[in-house]
């Protein structure tokens, strides 16, 4: 049996799921108690323990969450938010779906976080919040964005879709603002398959989550709704297999910290890459092993037909063709060429994104880290 075929195909993603998850939504079913009840009471109450948040509420994913935490706020028709042009295509699509406009936000070029010294000129009379977006595993500087937007009057939603597990100083990312929004998709450090939560410090912004989530209401078996709301619930299938994920979640950060070690010890040496510098105060959970390499797209065609999977960085939002007319609707104000956004542009075309999922064996890391060698040797 050669090298390769002992390793198969290494894939981008694979969540770390077995017999206690399925045990433990299996005993759901047994019970008949599958819609939201008793497990996602516990899996909600552990979230806020661990993250030190004093309330929080389920969404059906994470877009959702951003979408719910912004209604909370108040977010909505006429408004602006500020969103860091590298990003999931969610955090600005959840802006719109309130009837907000996102504006986009260069970022820095080091780790491609949010850069709030480049986002004083984009504000206007209708700036309302600003979206840091936790990237990578690591948690923006929170200091700079909070003083940003204490001097320009505005909410801040984190989203912290791949910061489980993280701090910044000490404090749980998603909990310097007033809401933060975290994702349990299979690709995240814990996962539920789908699956949003959104903290908040406010006992008033968590009425609004409790009322906007739940048909208006707060008893789900009454039929009078004093506000307005939507069904925004998960099921305790969901929460019986976050329950166990979250028991694993320290295992999950070692793991990935290990794989990353490896990462780094097999590439040290290869002068075409580079790691992302970690945010200073923050911990790093990796959410892949992000690199910045030369030659990246030539080098993602070369591992793939190597039968690894790897990714880039985020599209950057002002190039997406869906957000193509929101320059003309800021008047002006928001330039969508690349010459605005070098970093987000620079992080896109260096940008390599290596899978570092909790059961990727030394021996594929050994085999993905040959690959890259032979690739750039071969140049």
């Amino acid at each position: 049996m050669t090298y390769t075929e002992t390793i198969h195909k290494i894939p981008q993603v694979m969540p770390w799921i077995g017999s206690e998850e399925a045990e433990a939504v299996f005993a759901t079913i047994e019970e008949n108690w599958i819609t939201e009840g008793s497990r996602s009471k516990e899996l909600s109450d552990q979230l806020n323990q661990r993250m030190k948040a004093p309330y929080g509420v389920f969404a059906p994913n994470g877009t959702l969450a951003l979408y719910l935490g912004l209604m909370a706020l108040g977010i909505g028709a006429g408004d602006e938010v500020l969103v860091p042009d590298c990003t999931f295509i969610g955090s600005a699509n959840a802006v719109l779906m309130t009837g907000a406009t996102p504006v986009f936000v260069e970022v820095n070029r080091y780790n491609f976080q949010i850069d709030v010294t480049k986002a004083a000129h984009l504000i206007t009379e209708r700036s309302r919040a600003i979206m840091p977006v936790h990237l990578f595993g690591m948690v923006a500087n929170m200091y700079e964005v909070m003083a940003f937007a204490s001097q320009h009057n505005l909410k801040v939603i984190e989203d912290a879709a791949q910061a489980m597990g993280v701090h910044y100083q000490g404090q749980h990312a998603g909990t310097f603002g007033d809401v933060g929004c975290f994702s349990f998709f299979a690709d995240k450090t814990i996962t539920m398959g789908e699956g949003g939560y959104v903290v908040c410090n406010d006992p008033e912004v968590y009425e609004r989550l409790m009322l906007l989530r739940n048909q208006g209401r707060w008893d789900r078996g009454s039929f009078i709704h004093p506000a307005i709301g939507f069904n925004f619930r998960i099921t305790d299938m969901q929460a019986a297999l976050g329950l166990v994920q979250l028991s694993k979640l320290d295992t999950i950060i070692e793991r990935k910290l290990k794989i990353l070690d490896w990462y780094y010890e097999r590439l040290a040496d290869v002068a075409e890459v580079n790691f992302l510098a970690v945010e200073s105060g923050s911990e790093f959970v990796p959410f892949r092993a992000a690199l910045i390499c030369d030659r990246a797209h030539e080098l993602m065609a070369f591992l793939t037909s190597q039968n690894v999977q790897c990714r880039t960085f985020f599209y950057p939002l002002h190039k997406q063709p869906c957000f193509e007319s929101l320059g003309q609707e800021q008047g002006g104000i928001l330039d969508l060429s690349d010459a605005a956004y070098p970093n987000a542009m620079y992080g896109y075309d260096r940008g390599v994104s290596l899978p570092i999922f909790p059961t990727l064996t030394e021996i594929q890391v050994d085999y993905l880290c040959d690959r890259i060698r032979e690739f750039y040797r071969s140049k």
